[in-house]
């Protein structure tokens, strides 16, 4: 998708502070952290959001939370605890339409349930 701001980072066409990259999946630290660790990780085919997932996803979903746990262990926040989320559609928080997960951690986060 040419207008998409993910895709563009995936392709390389804007920089990005990229922390880990494979045919699948990137990941970037966030420009506007709410955490000392915030990474975004990002398939690099395009989904617009969790609700275009299918069966046919489960691969790359799979590979989004793998990649998400071995970066807190990187960073050392895998034991103390960290956060994963997806935003999905507007009342969702999503602003970026391309399938993401945010790893946030380094701080006490605040408690959903």
């Amino acid at each position: 998708m040419t207008d998409c701001l993910f895709c563009k980072i995936a392709a390389h066409d804007i920089p990005a502070d990229v922390v880990f990259e494979d045919d699948a999946v990137i990941a970037f630290n966030d420009i506007a952290p709410q955490a000392p660790v915030h990474i975004l990780i990002i398939p690099k085919a395009h989904i617009a959001s969790a609700n275009e997932l299918d069966d046919g996803h489960a691969h790359i979903v799979g590979r989004l939370a793998l990649r998400a746990q071995a970066l807190a262990e990187e960073r050392g926040i895998a034991e103390p605890g960290y956060r994963l989320i997806v935003n999905c559609n507007r009342q969702g928080g999503q602003t970026v339409y391309h399938l993401h997960m945010h790893l946030l951690g380094g701080r006490q986060l605040g408690g959903l349930g």
